[in-house]
């Protein structure tokens, strides 16, 4: 009995053993796993980026126009002022307020009766002069051979001469006073003396127009063919091109004629091309500028007096000048720089000096560049100074940008 009961006890203990060590096995098991998926679930590091694709421009230099464009504002070529010469009740306003009015058409008529009056009544003063003008000279025609005959004295014959001149005086102001009340009863009707555009009337139908007061400003016709376009270049600008000519970099007409060609406020471009005509002497105390005038052909009247345009002032030629993409210009800290790819594909910063705008997309470097450099015009803001770049053909570093701006794929977990 004992014996059996010490081979059952014996048979527990080892049952308990082979469960404890069945147990510390599993959780080997266990840590050995999660040591192997830990090991697998490390990303990679990720990949080198490729050099960045860019399209690049091999500078050349070349003769090229350089208009300059100046803010401008219309004018009206001769703009007359209508006022009233002769006092009167304003008897009718004869043109439509706003449009075109002719030459020689009417526009305003004063009541012209009491000049009317004023004129006959000095046409009778005339008469009444020439009939006493005919009474001396007949007189003095018979003083003269008694006179000389001794029949009549010599103080009747100075009384004859005396009344002819006097006579003959009075007719001559008579006259002048009847010229004098016609022209104030031509002054009632009042004519464009120039064709334009006819502004509003100061006065309404009815009104007494004083000619010794404000009430004679009547109204204003202003031409506007051809046109004039005033804008002002500053001391700055002028100094500039005058270093510019005296160094060689750009080039006058000939004649200094300069073509001027006229932007309106939509982008659109006047059809008619002008020339400068007017330059003031002096500048202006005020803002450091001076006027320049250009006259512009208008023959459709397209464009009014105030209207803001663009002069655009060709003429002026730039030769061997270095035009590049305004794109390709970026702006640092301490000005204006580029991106140019060295022989060996490495991007170099270089600073430059900007000239004048080209167009609508070009400008000139002045300084910086020279024939033969590569410029970067095409995915500059993927470029990393001193790093290598793949120039690639124009259109393809758009779609290469988009490639390499993508996130990278998740790496793969096992």
């Amino acid at each position: 009995m004992r014996t059996r009961r010490r081979s059952s006890a014996r048979a527990r203990s080892q049952s308990r053993g082979v469960l404890a060590f069945g147990r510390m096995n599993a959780r080997i098991a266990l840590l050995v796993a999660a040591g192997i998926a830990a090991g697998c679930s490390k990303e990679k590091p990720p990949a080198e980026r490729p050099a960045p694709q860019v399209v690049v421009l091999t500078v050349t230099a070349a003769t090229v126009q350089q208009p300059i464009n100046f803010v401008a504002q219309t004018e009206s070529s001769q703009r007359v002022d209508i006022v009233a010469r002769v006092s009167g009740f304003l008897e009718k306003i004869a043109y439509t307020e706003g449009e075109l009015v002719k030459e020689g058409q009417l526009l305003f008529q004063l009541d012209p009766k009491p000049f009317k009056a004023q004129a006959d009544a000095a046409k009778g003063q005339v008469l009444a002069q020439q009939a006493r003008f005919a009474t001396a000279k007949a007189n003095l025609a018979r003083t003269k051979p008694l006179a000389q005959q001794d029949a009549l004295s010599r103080a009747d014959l100075d009384r004859a001469q005396g009344e002819y001149d006097s006579a003959n005086a009075g007719v001559f102001a008579a006259e002048a006073k009847l010229r004098e009340a016609e022209l104030n009863l031509g002054y009632t009707t009042i004519r464009s003396p120039v064709t334009g555009f006819a502004s509003r009337s100061q006065q309404r139908q009815g009104t007494y127009i004083n000619a010794m007061a404000e009430t004679a400003q009547l109204t204003y016709v202003a031409a506007v063919d051809p046109v004039w376009v005033n804008f002002s270049v500053s001391q700055n600008q002028m100094a500039r091109m005058r270093s510019d000519v005296t160094s060689g970099r750009v080039t006058m007409p000939k004649d200094q004629k300069f073509p001027v060609e006229i932007i309106l406020s939509d982008g659109t471009v006047y059809p008619e091309k002008g020339s400068i005509s007017f330059a003031d002497p002096s500048f202006s105390q005020d803002t450091g500028s001076f006027l320049v005038r250009a006259v512009i052909p208008n023959p459709q009247r397209a464009l009014r007096p105030g209207m803001f345009v663009t002069a655009k002032v060709e003429g002026i030629v730039r030769p061997d000048a270095i035009v590049i993409p305004q794109l390709a210009v970026q702006q640092g800290s301490n000005g204006h720089l580029v991106y140019v790819i060295k022989q060996d594909s490495t991007a170099e910063a270089r600073p430059v000096v900007v000239g004048d705008y080209q167009g609508d997309k070009n400008i000139v470097i002045l300084d910086g560049l020279k024939p033969g450099d590569r410029v970067v015009i095409d995915g500059v803001l993927r470029v990393v100074p001193g790093k290598p770049v793949q120039m690639v053909q124009p259109g393809a570093a758009g779609e290469a940008g988009k490639a390499q701006a993508k996130p990278p794929a998740p790496p793969a977990r096992k």
